[in-house]
C-alpha cells in the first residue's frame, strides 16, 4: 500500500504533466488562430485583385520595408501545397483552397478547446483529490497559488508561504 505522501507526489507529477500538455495547446491553439487570420487577409486580398487592369501595389520586403509595384493583370496564382510544391490556380480555385484551409483551420481550432477543456477539468479534478489527501493524512496543506504543498503548511513566520509573499497559509 501506498503512502499518502506518494500518492500525493503522484497526482502533483500528473499535475505537472497536465500542465506541460496544456501549455502546449495553448501554444497550438495560438498558432492555428494566426494561421486563420493569415487565411482570411489572403483571401480577402485575392477577392480585391483586379482581373480586368493593372494595379499599384505595396509588396512587403522585410521589417517595415515595402517595394511600390504595379500588379499586372491576375488570372492565376501559385499555391504552395505542401514540401515546397507551387501549383498554379485560377483566382477562383485559389480562394476555394483557401476557404478550404479556413474550415480545416476551425476544425482544428475547436479540437484543441475541447482538448483544453478536458485537461482543465482533470487539473481541477486532481487539485481537488491532492486537498482531500492532504485533509487526510494532515501532514500537508496546499498554499492555494499553485505554489505546491507546504510539510504542516505553516511557517512561523505567520503563516507567509515560502514561495510567495501574497500567498497566505492561516491557521
Amino acid at each position: 500500500q501506498i503512502s499518502a505522501e506518494q500518492k500525493i507526489s503522484e497526482m502533483l507529477q500528473q499535475s505537472k504533466i497536465l500542465e506541460a500538455y496544456m501549455n502546449d495547446i495553448l501554444t497550438k491553439e495560438s498558432t492555428v488562430t494566426r494561421l486563420i487570420t493569415e487565411a482570411h487577409l489572403a483571401s480577402e486580398a485575392i477577392r480585391e485583385l483586379s482581373s480586368t487592369n493593372q494595379e499599384e501595389s505595396l509588396v512587403p520586403i522585410g521589417i517595415g520595408v515595402y517595394l511600390k509595384v504595379t500588379v499586372p493583370q491576375v488570372r492565376n496564382l501559385l499555391v504552395n501545397v505542401g514540401s515546397g510544391v507551387n501549383i498554379e490556380k485560377s483566382k477562383e480555385n485559389a480562394k476555394n483552397y483557401i476557404e478550404l484551409k479556413i474550415k480545416e483551420f476551425d476544425l482544428a481550432l475547436k479540437q484543441l478547446q475541447s482538448q483544453k477543456e478536458q485537461i482543465a477539468i482533470r487539473m481541477n479534478q486532481l487539485q481537488n483529490e491532492v486537498n482531500s489527501e492532504m485533509q487526510k493524512s494532515g501532514a500537508f496543506r496546499f498554499c492555494g497559488m499553485g505554489h505546491g504543498a507546504v510539510r504542516g503548511g505553516f511557517r512561523r513566520d505567520g503563516g507567509i508561504c515560502a514561495e510567495s509573499r501574497r500567498c497566505r497559509l492561516r491557521r
